[in-house]
């Protein structure tokens, strides 16, 4: 049935700048495609969304983990939104629609109804075609709401990953031990293991589990009291969604996202990077499944969010796991004590299994969210309680004076966003246990069709205590730190996009390797050039001043400035389903101000080509680095599932082939060879990841079968 309403919409429209008479042409298109279409969808054919997260971090930091933006993209694109129930923090989420866009789009779903197809998209004012590509992987329309019983044999979702991997140098740890030395080894085969399956309806239900273990740690180890089941770590949730009162129920393994982080904050966070604008906000998600085999950051237990009427909704949730934790043994009357919650999830030697799922934490939370009868925003209140069977107390030194000693941590917090034409005001503010206050506030403006510009003002002070908080900060954690931010977009046509940001900040006490309060800056700028569909090319600066203390070997004392610049040209030429080439130009230095620099550069060429059944893709790259202070961060294209940014040193070469080849319609194999050849070292690594020799490969295999 065609919408009655469409050319009332598009007469009525008031568009700054934009005269009335496209926008009925346009209505005219549009009813004439949706009657001969029937309904139909654009062809989802296969995109690679590799080029969409490349750019999303077009700079890389060793300080910020992207696994889980990246498989929280890849399993949208897999599990696609429905834009016709899509919230606008769901969309705000996607990264790809700005404020007005935002306001549009949701004006149009208001007045004319649910999107009869995705070819309406056309027909939003404020959409161009561009923003319509880059949305389409990761939207679609449901014809009809499916019940649970027709969702089951309709799954949206339903795969099994099977990945494997091996460096084929022989790192120390898996060498025999000299003679007469205690030194420990791995006790593992030098082989990745890597297991996922899940089977999913967008918006009705979910299962899976997903198991991994690393190169060194044993496959195949039992230990249901520390919750080591098989595999080094293994995930499991089963979910269903919009079932009458309830709208979400998750058994397992989950994450919480609640206003802007303070307290609970799942992984789909970009931080600053080349978003300036969409970035600063973070959405109120919700419960998801925990997908990732990342080991740390998750719930485990089970959670449920009930609609309690047309503006109000509940979320509450018990979680009972096991974390890794460094324990001193009990000596005296002095009871044990966990001095530190390593979570680089390696469980090789017998020192690191020591420490694997040991200490038992447990968290009990709620989220009550109202959300405005306007429909111009909404309220939250969230509180999350955290308990551990033994106390928690870091090393003494002068920087942990603050951090958190204890076994129990409270943390409620209060949130807020509101939006007033284009200005979209949002903050929260959250108290600890300790007392230590955080608070985030800032708002995002569209200043007509060409400029947006986005403030953000944050404050946690240095004993604020949010253990799955993860709100924009300069540091890792929200703790210890004043900072204010202003980045501004302008889009002066389709052809160009100037996008910066200025990050002050300063941390009022200690950190590691900085024996006094110290502050800095972080600046930022991107231009990039589109002509057309099949090319492009961008340029960024990026320069970010931080104090430290000084090198010892200089005879410095107190702080010294450090500055760290990094300077990019990137061009990229596609030819759809056939060919893409592209070219990176980077160069960066770190400089201990009037004591030493050091510099580095790296040049690389990417190529991939399509073929009906098989899919080649390559890069060879060349580095120059001073020393490891000026190491290049470059994003690498990896397998499904899986993520590369490794780290350029010294001074050599890193190249890769990957081939994916669909052997069936359901069935696909991914084969990757990497490897990096140095220069001047004879040696790479250190510890038992030592590697004899002047190069480090690695092979990779995956399947995948799709049900």
């Amino acid at each position: 049935m065609i919408k009655q309403n469409t050319l009332t919409y598009a007469f009525n429209l008031k568009i700054p700048g934009r005269a009335v008479l496209p926008c009925v042409v346009l209505a005219l298109i549009f009813l004439f495609i949706t009657k001969t279409l029937s309904a139909q969808e654009p062809p989802r054919r296969e995109i690679d969304i590799d080029p969409f997260i490349q750019n999303l971090i077009a700079d890389p930091s060793e300080e910020v983990d992207y696994s889980e933006l990246y498989e929280s993209l890849f399993a949208l694109y897999a599990d696609p939104l429905d834009i016709n129930k899509a919230t606008r923090d769901e969309l705000a989420a996607l990264m790809l629609l700005s404020e007005t866009q935002l306001n549009s789009f949701l004006k149009y779903r208001e007045q004319l109804g649910p999107l009869i197809s995705l070819y309406e998209l056309q027909a939003v004012p404020d959409f161009d075609l561009a923003t319509i590509y880059r949305l389409l992987p990761f939207v679609t329309v449901h014809s009809r709401t499916l019940s649970l019983a027709e969702s089951l044999k309709n799954p949206s979702q339903h795969f099994l990953i099977v990945r494997s991997g091996k460096l084929l140098e022989k790192q120390k740890g898996f060498l025999p031990a000299d003679s007469g030395s205690t030194a420990s080894r791995y006790n593992g085969k030098p082989l990745y293991g890597y297991l996922k399956y899940r089977n999913s309806r967008a918006g009705v239900y979910s299962y899976g589990f997903a198991m991994e273990k690393d190169a060194g740690e044993k496959w195949w180890h039992w230990n249901a009291k520390r919750q080591i089941l098989g595999a080094d770590f293994s995930s499991f949730h089963a979910q269903i969604m919009n079932r009458g009162r309830i709208k979400n129920l998750v058994i397992g393994d989950y994450q919480m996202q609640a206003g802007q982080g303070l307290v609970m904050a799942a992984g789909f966070s970009l931080g600053k990077g080349a978003e300036v604008i969409s970035s600063t906000y973070r959405s109120t998600l919700g419960l998801k499944p925990y997908t990732s085999v990342q080991e740390s950051n998750f719930f485990r237990g089970v959670a449920a969010t009930f609609s309690l009427s047309k503006h109000f909704e509940l979320t509450t949730f018990y979680s009972y796991a096991k974390r890794d934790a460094t324990v001193n043994d009990a000596k005296d009357k002095n009871p044990q004590i966990a001095s530190s919650l390593p979570v680089t999830g390696y469980h090789r030697t017998a020192g690191e299994q020591e420490k694997h799922n040991n200490l038992p934490e447990q968290n009990v939370g709620t989220h009550l969210l109202f959300k405005l009868p306007s429909k111009a925003g909404q309220i939250g209140f969230t509180m999350l309680n955290t308990s551990y069977d033994i106390k928690l107390q870091k090393r003494n030194a002068a920087y942990n004076r603050y951090e958190f000693v204890g076994k129990h941590n409270l943390v409620v917090g209060l949130h807020a966003d509101y939006r007033w034409q284009n200005v979209h005001f949002f903050g929260e503010t959250a108290r600890s246990k300790s007392g230590g206050l955080g608070a985030i506030a800032g708002l995002i403006a569209a200043l007509g069709k060409k400029f947006d510009i986005s403030l953000l003002g944050r404050h946690y002070d240095r004993d604020f205590h949010t253990f799955y908080g993860n709100a924009i900060a300069e540091a890792t954690r929200p703790i210890n730190e004043t900072g204010g931010y202003a980045g501004f977009r302008y889009a002066p046509d389709r052809r160009w996009k100037l996008s910066a940001y200025y990050d002050y900040f300063k941390f009022p006490w200690l950190k590691y390797l900085v024996d006094a309060p110290s502050k800095g800056y972080d600046c930022y700028f991107h231009v990039l050039w589109k002509p057309n569909k099949r090319f492009n090319a961008y340029a960024l600066y990026h320069q970010k001043k931080k104090q430290r203390n000084a090198p010892a070997d200089e005879g410095e004392e107190g702080l010294v400035s450090t500055v760290r610049k990094t300077a990019t040209i990137h061009v990229e030429y596609e030819k759809p389903l056939r060919f893409a080439l592209k070219t990176r130009l980077q160069s960066g230095n770190l400089a201990y101000l009037k004591i030493s620099k050091s510099n580095g550069f790296t040049v690389l060429q990417d190529i991939s080509w399509q073929f009906p059944r098989l899919e080649l893709s390559a890069r060879v790259a060349y580095f120059k680095t001073d020393d490891y202070d000026s190491r290049q961060y470059v994003y690498e294209k990896d397998m499904l599932y899986a993520f590369s940014i490794p780290a350029y040193y010294d001074a050599g070469t890193r190249h890769y082939l990957m081939a994916r080849y669909a052997v069936s319609k359901n069935m696909k194999l991914w084969l990757r060879w990497s490897q990096t050849r140095y220069a001047n070292l004879d040696k790479i690594s250190s510890g038992l990841n030592e590697i004899q020799g002047d190069k480090r490969s690695e092979l990779k295999a995956q399947v995948m079968y799709q049900f």
